[in-house]
């Protein structure tokens, strides 16, 4: 008898543990960090909710050990993947198109020149110090369009590991504290107009949150420029997005060419989700209702909140599985990397607006 119970089949259930199941545990311990960075946010919002969320999820994964432990993977998993690019179709519903054709013809010169000078400089500055690969991408991205959103945007496309991530989002975030405390002085001793500082800032600060503080500290109409400007220039994540996914795609149709010896990419072969993620139409989609109206001024408030809160849940479940020695091994190549660009994304916005008259 005990033979036989000993080669009884284990029941379908004890191997199959239902899905919700199975993330709900890691799913909360992210909720649970997001909801503390989110309120740290709100207290010092030249930091933000999101880098809150990557540092209180890192610190926690160190001072706990338990909280490495296999049940908790898998929803940890759905916060830095699913949640990640829910939260950018959500920030989507915050663009409005309108805005953005009035701004545009003005600004379009600025946001283009600077966007090329953030991700060619990535480029040469990466590979003249050494940083290449994925941290190289994501800390151009980062610094040449929309700071945390564009890293989280770009992360849920080239899938790039968790301490690539917290260094793109450490070194935005230095550089963003840096820009709120210079930049409002510089524009004072340089003579610039609200308008022109509030181009200036939202083509040259990162986050959205650090172009407000920053516009809205030089008075006049910075503010209300600056944050048009920014938002304009988020809708640059549409093509750079979707180039990096063909690069992408690329490269694993290649990888797997290699080990299956068949031929390699085409993208007439290739599935269109893999070239457009859904998650970039969904961006698109949204800010397209979002400029209907179908979103009344009402929602957007919570809107905005909700996007903020669960990209911070994203990158709480990135920091809750990175390791802070894969950082250490790093060095600090990559933060002379985004100080580079930082200057010269800042001193190209100037000289472009110079050469534009709108200085």
């Amino acid at each position: 008898m005990s033979a036989i119970q000993e080669i009884r089949p284990v029941p379908a259930t004890e191997h199959h543990t239902p899905w919700l199941r199975r993330i709900a545990p890691g799913l909360v311990i992210a909720l649970v960090i997001a909801a503390v960075a989110t309120a740290l946010g709100k207290l010092l919002p030249i930091v933000g909710g999101p880098v809150f969320g990557i540092l209180l999820g890192a610190l926690a994964a160190a001072l706990v050990p338990g909280l490495r432990a296999a049940r908790w993977k898998p929803g940890y998993e759905v916060a830095s993947k699913p949640v990640l690019q829910l939260s950018i179709v959500v920030l989507g519903t915050g663009l409005s198109l309108r805005q953005v054709m009035d701004v545009g013809g003005q600004s379009l010169p600025v946001m283009l020149g600077t966007l090329a000078v953030a991700l060619g400089g990535a480029w040469l500055l990466g590979r003249w110090l050494g940083v290449r690969g994925d941290t190289q991408i994501l800390i151009g991205v980062g610094t040449g369009i929309c700071g945390a959103s564009a890293i989280a945007a770009t992360t849920a496309v080239i899938k790039a590991k968790q301490a690539q991530v917290a260094y793109a989002l450490g070194t935005i975030f230095t550089f963003n504290i840096a820009a709120v405390l210079l930049f409002p002085p510089i524009g004072h001793l340089l003579g610039m107009s609200p308008h022109s500082f509030g181009l200036w800032a939202g083509t040259a600060i990162n986050d959205t949150s650090s172009v407000v503080a920053a516009a809205y500290t030089y008075g006049g109409d910075a503010g209300a420029y600056g944050l048009v400007v920014k938002l304009t220039r988020t809708l640059m994540l549409i093509p750079v997005v979707v180039v990096l996914a063909i690069l992408t795609a690329r490269k694993e149709a290649r990888r797997d060419a290699a080990l299956s010896g068949s031929s390699g990419f085409s993208l007439r072969t290739m599935p269109w989700r893999r070239i457009v993620p859904l998650f970039l139409i969904g961006f698109i989609v949204a800010a397209a209702l979002g400029s209907l109206g179908v979103f009344p001024a009402a929602w957007h408030p919570a809107l905005s909140f909700l996007g903020t809160f669960l990209i911070t849940t994203a990158l709480a479940g990135i920091g809750l599985a990175m390791r802070l020695g894969d950082m250490r091994r790093a060095g600090a190549r990559p933060l002379l990397l985004g100080a580079l660009l930082w200057i010269a994304v800042a001193g190209s916005s100037l000289g472009l607006q110079a050469l534009t008259g709108t200085l």
